[in-house]
Order: structure tokens, then sequence, then C-alpha cells
């Protein structure tokens, strides 16, 4: 990747509907270049999906949710089946398994406390490998973004 794609992705982290003569006039490329440019970077994985990033609050009050989870296990099969859990479950919005005394930590966003009460039956008692969780209740989300900064590159 050169100048000119990182310049192609900032734009594109902004508004992904930009259109590619409009990029090519802001990073000095041709549509055509930078039409070439983001296919590759879609076949080599450096776009991974073009996605609309939805207002919650139009959508009824859902609860967001921080969980952190304790797992019983530290088997890699069995820590790869509760990873398995959790990515496939479509209330988890992010999933990180992390270091420390925890061992993964969920973004969970779900209607009511009565339908996270069931969630949690199915994915945390339901699973043998987790042995405990701690729920933190969301009261403010300030900052929303999946923008990467790519200064570092």
């Amino acid at each position: 990747m050169d100048k000119f794609d990182i310049a192609i992705l900032n734009i594109l982290q902004e508004n992904n509907l930009t259109p590619q003569r409009d990029i090519g006039d802001i990073v000095g490329l041709s549509a055509a270049a930078v039409q070439r440019r983001i296919k590759r970077m879609r076949l080599d994985g450096v776009i991974r999906s073009d996605a609309s990033v939805l207002n919650i609050q139009n959508f009824g009050n859902p609860i967001t949710l921080l969980v952190e989870v304790y797992l019983e296990s530290e088997r890699i099969e069995l820590i790869d089946e509760t990873k398995k859990l959790f990515i496939e479950t479509p209330e988890v919005q992010q999933c990180f398994y992390i270091t420390g005394e925890s061992d993964f930590f969920l973004i969970i966003v779900i209607p009511s406390m009565h339908d996270y009460e069931q969630l949690t039956r199915r994915i945390f008692f339901g699973c043998k490998n987790v042995k405990s969780f701690r729920t933190i209740v969301v009261l403010s989300n300030d900052k929303q973004s999946l923008k990467i900064p790519l200064s570092f590159c």
C-alpha cells in the first residue's frame, strides 16, 4: 500500500459512497485508477466490507452492554468453541479475546433486560466453558466509530 491507497481508504472510511471521480480529484488519480485500487484492496481483504452505520436511536431504546467473560478452561479447542458461539450470536456486536483476568470482552446490543436474561441463559449459562461473566450497562455512547486511524502507516 502506498500513499494513494491510504488516502483512498481515509476517504472511504468517512463515506464509502463518495464517487470515485471525486476521490480521484482529491488524491490526484484518475477515476479508473481509483477503481482499480479499490478493487485490488477488496480482493486482498484490506477492505472487508461496505456497510452503513445505523443510528441506534431510530430503533427504540436498545440497551448496550459491555460483558467480561471468564472461562473455566484455557484449552484451545474449548476457547475456539466458545469464540465461535459468541461470533455466531447476532446480539454480540464485537467479540474480543483478551489478556488479563478475563478471557473475552463482548459488546452486546439488545432490546431489553428480559432479552438479555434469555441471552445469558443461552450463551453463558448454556456454555460449559463459561465460569462467570460481569455485565456493565452503557448509560451513554458518546463515540462510535469503525474508522481506523491510518496515520501510523
